[in-house]
């Protein structure tokens, strides 16, 4: 007896929680059914915001591609911790790439007040964040204001840019895949995060854990083109474990954590 359409749709839903992913062709197989009807289920989850669809199948959505109000709330100890974390990085007299999103405000706001260092952003929230920073030098890169992430984006934005250089680039995503990479929601904004990337030195990605095996519609870079992750997600979380089986470098913010590779010497 076949399933109701209701019934597949919890199946799918309980599939995609417990394996990450749905292969239409394998879902098809395992209910006895045509992929044109796994197919036609996707559609409507993914209508109703439920999955993100790929080739083949589908992800979980990424719940950052809610409205930036709305993102303030999602998981904000989370976020705390993985800035906390990113800050650590930025050493003394050094250039930051500092991108746009909750996770980026907070970065600044933990930036320590004696460091002096020279933070550039294309997002007019976080320069607001460090004008009563002491001693950073800080530069606004100009454009059209993207206001779902309260940043500059475009041509404009992007030709900006390319004139600027840094040690290291901390960089937002809405989805962290070991398959689909790193994505986000709107294209202009994926191309100006690569337009950042592409001018440090090293680049890290900071990803809270809601973040953590979800995707979005707009890939910004493959793993091979970031020098690491930044997570709260357990160590133990089955994608973490993957991106770190594929070579990934993940720093989480669990300092018991053996799978954190990352240099405390500060060299």
């Amino acid at each position: 007896m076949r399933m109701l359409a209701a019934e597949r749709r919890d199946h799918l839903l309980s599939l995609l929680a417990r394996e990450g992913k749905i292969v239409a062709k394998n879902v098809a197989s395992d209910l006895g059914i045509s992929e044109d009807s796994v197919r036609r289920d996707l559609r409507d989850l993914a209508a109703e915001g439920l999955c993100h669809r790929v080739y083949g199948g589908a992800l979980p959505v990424s719940p950052a591609v809610a409205d930036y109000a709305a993102r303030k709330t999602v998981t904000p100890d989370g976020k705390r911790k993985v800035a906390a974390r990113a800050a650590a990085l930025v050493r003394p007299g050094s250039a930051l790439i500092l991108d746009g999103g909750t996770t980026a405000l907070a970065v600044a706001h933990l930036l320590p007040p004696d460091l002096a260092c020279t933070v550039i952003t294309h997002s007019p929230t976080i320069a607001a964040a460090l004008l009563d920073h002491p001693v950073a030098e800080v530069f606004l890169l100009g454009g059209r204001i993207f206001k779902h992430s309260a940043v500059a984006c475009g041509a404009a934005a992007v030709e900006a840019a390319q004139n600027v250089s840094a040690d290291l680039c901390l960089l937002g995503v809405t989805g962290a895949h070991p398959e689909a990479g790193l994505t986000t929601g709107d294209a202009e904004e994926a191309a100006m995060k690569r337009a950042l990337a592409a001018r440090a030195a090293d680049t890290y990605i900071l990803a809270s854990s809601e973040k953590i095996g979800a995707a979005s519609r707009f890939r910004v870079l493959p793993w091979e083109d970031v020098n690491g992750l930044i997570t709260d997600a357990d160590p133990r979380h089955a994608v973490v474990e993957e991106l770190v089986a594929r070579g990934v470098e993940v720093l989480t913010t669990d300092p018991s954590d053996p799978s954190d590779q990352s240099d405390q010497s500060g060299n």
